[in-house]
């Protein structure tokens, strides 16, 4: 019994520090002498690893294993430091094992995930001696998918346990997390008290089908709240693009009396790096080196981090955390060669890439999407194609649709738009998507390929899949031509399709707020001050040879009026409020949600060359970091 037991390595997120294998001076006995009483009482204060190994060889040497509350009580301690598999080898060595037993195995395995085994189990306890009772389930009803625990509701009823509370509260939750919200809904009415786990039950619920106010209702009505129900709160706003929402929420909840966990932490940072608000991530930064929090700079803090610097346009501060980590797994090495692909610093990406490998980790689908973007924002076709194979020939990595479109999306920015058609039309047995037509369009509109373009456009049209910027696209095309009966003939198909273009937004970080800006934006306070920035910019940039490139105005106007309609995007908005609200010589900082346009990336290469500034702008898809009249993506984006 013991080989099987010891052989396999503790969990890693499992204490280290031990406890000296002792006993009180009145009670000190040799090992083999150890009885039940003393293991029992050892067992319940046991809380490493290493000590438990070594109060269960004591155990066996006793020879008290088949006493049952002895046997029981190891259970339960490997199971609550993460061993289900060991907890797994006793149960199955236990002669008719009552329900305390089973409910254990059960929930040890629930807890860790293995929700297969923990179902399992409880199918084979039905058609045992044991009868499960409200434990049992509601430890059963964690592992179960919505079919699954739809019979054990139905158990439940049967044996009318399902109006105890545990076990309705594990039903609520089990339709929560199947996202039967109706079925959730009524059973969260039906209960009399409506406990504070019920209640967040129901707020996950809602939030993970979007209904962010009727969360937010119920949120709002409970008078005590614990730090679970706050993440779910809080998780529920970043998810759903709402991280303004989450951050105020995570300023309340340190204002209360909960206090903030790992989770809680996880998801403010998901939410600064969509606002890319980076001085709110260096205050959650230092909240988190404060001891008293009581918060580890483990792999997934590390990782969320790493990841809320360089969304923030802070490399500098996303490396130094790499750097710092004792610990990364592959997913940190992931985010690392994904924060240095997207601001540009290809070849720094493929160096952490030849790393990794170095050091013995293995690549997963996810490192490879980082590398081959990285290639693209390089125009390293060669290499694209070398990392291609080698996923699929050594790793044995079967491509998916992210993929290719990382191909696509490079052979397109090189000029091969042809080789990047075929590739998409040889892919076996995956569907292009709206990301990868889009990409293979914007190509076609680069390189002047425009019956490829009308090609493209009109299958995707047809398919389906087109989506706003599929449209903008073609008319970016046809009003380049000058052809604006077919500009309005797209926009006319746009409107019959119901589909909406997405509104150009800018924002810009200026003393721990974030001002955002739309195009022609005059509802700003100081609106006649950006304005006249913005001509005296134009008026000096064109003395330093920037040329308007009208081409890009979809509509048929004069030159005056297109020029016009140029200068008042809402990046250079943003831009210019920068420069009237900063001191000189300080960085700006800019953050887009389309992608930023080459009239407004011609002028900002000059904007940074005659003010003597930084300017770093992030778009939908990466960085561009302007000084001294050059960008960093080299106007190859």
């Amino acid at each position: 019994m013991s080989h099987a037991l010891f052989t396999s390595p503790p969990p890693t997120n499992t204490t280290t520090t031990t406890i000296p294998f002792t006993f009180s001076p009145s009670t000190r006995l040799r090992p083999s002498s150890l009885l039940p009483e003393q293991a029992s009482l050892l067992l319940s204060q046991c809380t490493t690893a290493r000590r438990l190994l070594e109060i269960h060889a004591a155990i066996l040497r006793s020879e008290i294993l088949h006493h049952t509350v002895v046997n029981f009580r190891l259970q339960k301690s490997y199971a609550s430091l993460g061993y289900a598999d060991k907890c797994r080898i006793l149960f199955r060595r236990t002669p008719d094992p009552n329900v305390f037993f089973w409910t254990n195995a059960i929930h040890a395995h629930a807890i860790q995930g293995l929700c297969f085994i923990a179902r399992l189990l409880f199918t084979e306890m039905l058609s045992s001696d044991a009868t499960p009772n409200g434990y049992t389930l509601s430890a059963a009803l964690k592992a179960c998918r919505l079919s699954f625990g739809k019979v054990v509701h139905g158990y439940a009823i049967k044996q009318s346990l399902h109006t105890q509370p545990y076990v309705a509260t594990a039903l609520l939750d089990m339709y929560a997390r199947g996202g039967d919200v109706e079925a959730a809904r009524f059973l969260f009415d039906e209960m009399p008290e409506q406990p504070i786990v019920s209640t967040t039950a129901m707020i996950t619920c809602y939030a993970k089908q979007g209904d962010l106010a009727q969360a937010r209702q119920l949120f709002d009505e409970i008078s005590q709240r614990d730090s679970v129900c706050w993440n779910a709160m809080m998780d529920g706003y970043a998810q759903y693009r709402k991280p303004n929402e989450a951050v105020n929420l995570f300023r309340q909840m340190l204002k209360s009396d909960s206090r903030p966990n790992e989770v809680t932490i996880l998801a403010v940072l998901s939410a600064i790096a969509q606002i890319g608000c980076s001085s709110s991530g260096k205050w959650v930064h230092s909240f988190i080196k404060n001891k008293d929090n009581r918060i580890q700079l483990n792999t997934k803090v590390g990782n969320a981090l790493i990841d809320m610097y360089y969304k923030c346009g802070n490399l500098e501060d996303a490396c130094l955390v790499f750097d710092t980590m004792k610990e990364k797994d592959i997913v940190v090495w992931n985010t690392m060669i994904a924060g240095y692909a997207m601001h540009g610093q290809s070849q720094k990406a493929l160096e952490l890439f030849d790393m990794l490998r170095f050091r013995g980790l293995w690549p997963t689908d996810i490192t490879f999407i980082g590398v081959l973007n990285a290639c693209s924002h390089a125009g390293l076709v060669e290499q694209g194609y070398r990392f291609f194979r080698l996923m699929k020939v050594e790793y044995k990595i079967e491509p998916k649709v992210e993929h290719y479109g990382c191909m696509v999306d490079l052979l397109g920015r090189a000029g091969l738009v042809e080789e990047a058609y075929d590739l998409i039309l040889g892919m076996n047995g995956i569907e292009p998507d709206a990301i990868m037509w889009g990409s293979l369009l914007a190509s076609c509109r680069l390189y002047n390929k425009m019956s490829l373009a009308e090609k493209i456009a009109n299958h995707v049209v047809s398919k389906g899949y087109a989506n706003s910027g599929t449209y903008v696209l073609l008319s970016n095309i046809y009003a380049a031509l000058g052809n604006w009966e077919k500009v309005t003939s797209v926009r006319q198909l746009m409107k019959e399709s119901g589909v909406q273009k997405d509104p150009g937004c800018s924002a810009i970080e200026l003393g721990n707020k974030v001002f955002e800006f739309v195009v022609g934006d005059r509802s700003h306070p100081k609106s006649r001050k950006i304005y006249a920035m913005l001509d005296e910019l134009n008026a000096v940039i064109k003395a330093h040879g920037y040329v308007p490139d009208t081409d890009l105005v979809l509509h048929d106007l004069e030159e005056a009026e297109k020029e016009k309609a140029l200068k008042v995007h809402s990046e250079r908005l943003a831009v210019a409020f920068g420069l009237i609200s900063t001191k000189p010589g300080t960085e700006i900082k800019i953050m887009k949600n389309l992608r930023v346009c080459v009239d407004c990336h011609n002028a900002f290469k000059l904007i940074a060359k005659v003010t003597r500034r930084k300017i770093v702008v992030r778009d939908r898809s990466r960085f561009h970091h302007f000084s001294e009249g050059l960008c960093s993506c080299g106007d190859y984006w």
